[in-house]
């Protein structure tokens, strides 16, 4: 495991932590309380996703294991995994796990590359992930999303959007100097997501933020 680890860091280069600066990851779940409708767009994403029960589920990203934690309440008969690349933020979410007593399995790993097999997971989740990843990283993390999807799995996605009015457009901003979020903004994830050979790609709804429009998306591995 310890190789692994440090393979998929040395590989990949640097990470951006999920408020860009390490000493701000303590302040994550709470800034995400105060400033974002978290349970309304997480509870969202997981209605959507219609995970069964012996689901093997994927929460790519899953940063502080918020989403994680709920999915496997939520069906506590699927098997569920949270990959993050960053360590200090996998430490929270371990630390949730171990106090809520909710069995999930969070391992390190850069989302452009994997360490499953293929074919190995039902659904794929990613909550507010795509937009810390540079383009090149977003063409081959989506890649290796459709790899490690069973035939018939689904990719389900919760990120920044196009804005939709003035005043998304406005506060996108904020996003697009904070992260990769370029092609967030311009639109761009459903075109990613079918050079990735994805189908049945649908952007089904919106939620307006602060920060922005987070737009849903799903879509299907034949």
């Amino acid at each position: 495991m310890d190789e692994m680890k440090n393979r998929h860091l040395t590989e990949s280069g640097v990470y951006i932590p999920a408020l860009r600066f390490n000493v701000l990851t303590s302040l994550y779940d709470p800034l995400m309380r105060w400033f974002m409708p978290e349970e309304q767009f997480k509870r969202r994403l997981l209605q959507e996703a219609g995970i069964k029960p012996g689901f093997k589920v994927l929460d790519l990203g899953c940063g502080t294991g918020t989403l994680t934690l709920m999915l496997k309440q939520e069906t506590p008969e699927a098997i569920v995994y949270g990959i993050d690349s960053d360590p200090p933020i996998l430490s929270i979410a371990r630390s949730k796990a171990l106090e809520s007593g909710t069995d999930v399995l969070f391992q390190e790993s850069m989302a452009f590359n994997l360490p499953y097999a293929e074919n190995t997971f039902d659904r794929v989740l990613a909550s507010l992930v795509l937009h810390h990843l540079t383009a090149e990283n977003k063409n081959k993390t989506l890649s290796e999303v459709f790899r490690v999807l069973r035939p018939g799995g689904e990719l389900h996605v919760a990120d920044f959007g196009k804005p939709r009015g003035l005043w998304t457009s406005l506060s996108s901003l904020i996003v697009r100097w904070l992260e990769e979020a370029h092609d967030n903004i311009k639109g761009l994830i459903p075109e990613m997501i079918k050079a990735a050979k994805f189908s049945e790609i649908e952007e089904y709804a919106h939620i307006s933020t602060i920060f922005g429009t987070i737009s849903f998306i799903r879509a299907r591995k034949d």
